[in-house]
């Protein structure tokens, strides 16, 4: 080696004093942790920030996880130890989602905690209150426009509230999962505030500019989120005398992330969250962290970057939370967020599966599997130690997320299938009994979206008779078998579970009038919900058919969340099998997606090991025709094990 020759010596991990009074075992366990994750952490400030940078802000990311683990809770100190021995929580098959709007659910936090029983007896582990913290006055994007990120809206409660919650939860073996948003604040928000005041330190909190030359310059590749009602990605302030980035909606500004400031504020809020028992943080509109001149702003290398150093701060102060990524992206740009090349298993643990939810709607509507066959087999595998979120609906509406490129490998035309699909769920295509709703069409792209409840797109809601009410129940049983059995985590929106269809009266509520998703975030019918026992209402069906798949799931390791879900070969075009091999033995899903009997090859059941099993939700056994097939009814759903 030249004398010249240099070689790179890796950056030792800061020396950090640690708050009196930390006994020794903690102590020790902190500065472990440190050892662990100080390489993911300097790793992605140096990609986002220089490595000239990097050593002093980590340095100062690392004194802010000590004050944040020595604050932390004795009851909190074990969590981290229990998920430390059990990393896998997030993936254990008994892992099942709710997802409500507090005050829809239930009034408020203290309301919460009255109805956990109902939550247990749906077999509830994992529940998502969406938007609670502050948010600005008026028009507040459903939740997502905050003011203060440390307290809670005054109509729920305290964070005190949020606090016991929390602990109320973890007493009942289930986990709390908040939103975060990352990427944009309130024009109320303190750092805005004092942006407009003049304060030169916080409008670089921010992206301003003094004209429209650079905002024109990025527009040219920007999308636009909100066409109807928020064209534009930049909008005039007149206290900041500038254009300020505003993605989203004009009242919600996009923070400037290159700023190693903003990182440290976000760094700071999740431990707060983190030590008042906050599981899970949702990292809403994640992809859009990062701005690059040229780009569409989205899924930008530094956005992983970054993520990965809130995962290494967050894993050094309080390792029982984890990271869902809000990544409404194209498929093939999906995986990076669970983690792919060097960021593998150091981003997001957990993501959202959008393709699979429109997969499932799509079959449905089309009564065909051969388009999600191809699109979800050709999805690459995730990391094992991530976990999809899976879900048939969410607080948002269905963007008809079908690519091109999987269209036309069927030899259909992508924009035809879409508009097929808006038009089908909107009611207004030819004997479809869905009742949804058309949100945010795009007369220059002929692109609809389309809001409404599981009830209501699958044909319960305009159902007039008892075939009809079967039909539509039995199609909604099968569409929760495919999110509960494809692995990770399934989310089960409130009111789904029971078969709520969309709120009519949606649009009488102020600030609601013009976002039409409010049509299927009703408030729980809790009258309704009295009569879940009783199969002979829409809402016992509904209800009783979920707890079994529910129940059927827990039992089943093969739905471990590290084990990747396959798609069989396609014999017959309206029947979808997928596949699940763990180490206990093969998991054969298979799926009717038609109205009508169709036929399952015996020699396929024979070739897969399953002609002796029993249906695991039933206990039924395989329904043989005398032709030497398996005869599917309508909408039929098998689960099926080997040994």
């Amino acid at each position: 080696m030249g004398e010249n020759a240099r070689v790179s010596r890796p950056v030792p991990p800061p020396v950090i004093p640690l708050p009196d009074g930390l006994s020794e075992d903690r102590a020790v366990m902190f500065r472990t942790r440190v050892e662990r994750w100080w390489p993911d952490l300097l790793g992605g400030l140096t990609v986002a920030y220089g490595a000239e940078r990097a050593p002093a802000l980590g340095a100062e990311l690392v004194a802010l996880a000590a004050s944040a683990f020595a604050a932390r809770s004795d009851r909190l100190h074990v969590r981290d130890l229990e998920r430390m021995l059990r990393p896998d929580w997030l993936q254990d098959p008994s892992m099942v989602g709710y997802a409500a709007y507090t005050e829809r659910f239930a009034g408020d936090l203290r309301g919460v905690v009255e109805h956990l029983p109902y939550l247990d007896e749906l077999g509830v582990r994992y529940l998502h209150l969406m938007p609670l913290l502050r948010p600005r006055e008026g028009d507040n994007d459903g939740g997502y426009a905050v003011a203060d990120y440390r307290s809670v809206r005054p109509d729920l409660g305290t964070m005190d509230d949020l606090e016991h919650l929390a602990g109320q939860l973890h007493a009942s073996g289930m986990s709390l999962v908040l939103d975060l948003v990352l990427n944009h604040v309130a024009r109320e928000h303190e750092w805005a505030v004092r942006a407009r005041a003049g304060d030169p330190v916080h409008r670089e909190y921010f992206h301003v500019f003094a004209d429209r030359t650079l905002p024109d310059a990025y527009e040219e590749t920007l999308p636009e989120v909100f066409p109807d009602f928020a064209p534009g990605n930049f909008t005039w302030d007149e206290d900041l005398q500038g254009w300020v980035w505003t993605t989203f909606n004009e009242f919600q500004w996009d923070v400037n992330w290159g700023n190693p400031r903003v990182l440290y504020e976000y760094a700071s809020i999740i431990l707060e969250l983190a030590n008042r028992g906050v599981d899970v943080l949702r990292l809403d509109a994640i992809a859009f962290l990062w701005k690059r001149l040229g780009t569409d702003c989205q899924g930008e290398p530094e956005v992983h970057a970054l993520t990965q150093v809130l995962r290494a701060v967050t894993r050094i102060a309080c390792p029982a939370v984890a990271f869902k990524a809000e990544a409404i992206v194209a498929p093939t740009k999906l995986l990076a967020y669970l983690g792919a090349g060097s960021y593998t298993g150091k981003v997001s643990d957990l993501a959202y599966h959008n393709s699979l939810m429109v997969q499932v709607w799509s079959m449905l509507a089309s009564r065909d599997v051969r388009l999600a066959a191809h699109a979800l087999g050709s999805l690459p595998p995730k990391p094992p130690t991530a976990t999809w979120l899976t879900y048939l609906r969410c607080h948002d509406d269905i963007g008809w997320a079908i690519m091109d490129e999987d269209a036309a490998a069927l030899g259909m035309g992508g924009h035809a299938h879409r508009s097929f699909l808006a038009h089908w769920y909107a009611g207004d295509f030819w004997g479809s009994p869905a009742r949804g709703l058309v949100f945010q069409y795009n007369p220059e792209t002929d692109d609809r979206r389309t809001s409404g409840t599981a009830a209501s797109l699958v044909g319960l809601e305009s159902a007039t008779s008892t075939a009809e009410v079967d039909r539509a129940a039995s199609a909604l049983r099968l569409a929760h078998a495919l999110v509960l059995g494809w692995g990770g985590i399934p989310v089960i929106w409130s009111g789904d579970e029971l078969g709520q269809p969309n709120d009519p009266d949606w649009a009488k509520e102020p600030g609601h009038e013009d976002d039409n998703r409010w049509a299927h975030r009703p408030r729980l019918d809790w009258t309704r919900a009295e009569q879940r026992h009783d199969r002979g209402t829409v809402a016992g069906r509904v209800f009783g058919d979920l707890v079994g798949l529910v129940r059927a799931r827990g039992r089943l390791p093969h739905l471990h969340g590290s084990v990747e879900t396959q798609v069989g070969p396609v014999d017959d075009p309206g029947v979808l099998v997928t596949l699940r091999e763990h180490p206990v033995g093969r998991f054969v899903g298979v799926h009717n997606v038609t109205p009508q009997w169709r036929p399952w090859p015996g020699w396929r059941v024979n070739e897969l090991g399953v002609a002796d099993s029993r249906d695991e939700i039933t206990g039924e056994a395989l329904p043989w025709g005398g032709d030497g097939n398996v005869w599917l009814p309508p909408y039929a759903v098998l689960w099926l094990t080997t040994p």
